[in-house]
């Protein structure tokens, strides 16, 4: 083969893996208007949790009806590690609890600066869900002294939650408790397996992987009631913590549960194309019977409520969609 014949090939080589790799922001919008084949990458969290089951809803929508996109709903650690996967260019829209993003835009918690991401809208509350076994005697949060704990994945909103539930309880996480940093399928399947005494989950109602907890175990587990530390969360931390109530015909519980509720936001990066952000958001209201489909915490998705999503500034995209 002549020297001449190997360098057209080698050239068309490098030709076919640029167009297969491609520039990944260009292939995100960044800057751009909607073109064909652009690829989305939706960070959710764990994958008995809302978060993926409704981005995988999402993503679904997105490539039914957005021209020119197709999504991934990619399961993650969820609410810190979504943020960051966000602003590293890693995904291009996050699910993420409100107090972890109010954490990112202010440079504090888990953030050693303010991060660049913007809000798209904000859509179900999140409620934190104590599960503990009734062997274990946890019946507060203080009762989880001297216990084995799961707070959640590593730079997960449910660990920010977790761990500032039970300093509002007066308990140091890592001396007073046995704590096991664990997604929720795994520290599901430990209670079960006798390996932990409780668990800390932050989402939707119902949580698939709860439900599964709850039917397999029946009455050898309960929740926890957060009652009683809601005022030092909220002394500590700001009203983005609210009182809830997981109802009884949630998960088939005796009485209502009470709780602490936290919204969830959408949210992406400062720099995403505004028609893009505007049209994701279209989408969202657009086909939201479809996702409640999916799951029922969509049904909480509302417009009157979606633009509200200080102190995380709203993608100027999406304000234009709200007007």
């Amino acid at each position: 083969m002549t020297v001449k014949r190997v360098a057209v090939l080698l050239a068309a080589g490098a030709l076919f893996l640029t167009g297969c790799g491609g520039d990944r922001s260009a292939e995100r919008g960044e800057g751009q208007s909607a073109a064909a084949g652009k690829r989305l990458s939706i960070a959710t969290g764990n994958t008995t949790g809302v978060y993926y089951v409704l981005g995988g809803g999402l993503a679904d929508q997105i490539g039914k009806h957005l021209p020119g996109y197709q999504a991934t709903a990619e399961a993650t650690g969820a609410s810190v590690e979504n943020i960051q996967r966000v602003v590293r260019g890693d995904s291009d829209i996050a699910f993420t609890l409100a107090d972890s993003a109010a954490d990112a835009v202010a440079g504090k918690g888990a953030f050693t600066a303010p991060q660049p991401i913007r809000a798209v809208a904000r859509l179900y509350d999140n409620y934190t869900q104590v599960v503990a076994t009734a062997d274990s005697g946890v019946k507060s949060v203080a009762d989880l002294k001297g216990k084995r704990v799961s707070t959640g994945s590593p730079n997960s909103g449910t660990e920010v939650i977790a761990l500032r539930l039970l300093k509002a309880a007066g308990l140091d996480p890592e001396k007073d408790v046995t704590r096991q940093s664990l997604g929720l399928p795994e520290s599901v399947q430990a209670v079960k397996d006798g390996d932990l005494d409780a668990l800390v989950w932050s989402g939707g109602l119902p949580t698939p992987g709860l439900t599964d907890l709850l039917t397999s175990l029946k009455d050898r587990v309960a929740f926890v009631p957060l009652d009683g530390v809601l005022p030092a969360m909220q002394a500590e931390h700001g009203r983005v913590y609210a009182a809830g109530t997981i109802a009884k015909d949630v998960y088939g519980t005796p009485a209502d549960v009470s709780t602490i509720s936290v919204p969830n936001l959408l949210v992406v990066n400062e720099k995403m194309d505004p028609t893009l952000a505007g049209d994701l958001t279209k989408l969202l209201f657009d086909r939201k019977a479809d996702l409640e489909k999916v799951h029922p915490a969509a049904k909480d998705i509302t417009r009157d409520n979606a633009r509200k999503t200080e102190p995380v500034p709203l993608h100027d995209g999406a304000g234009k969609y709200y007007g």
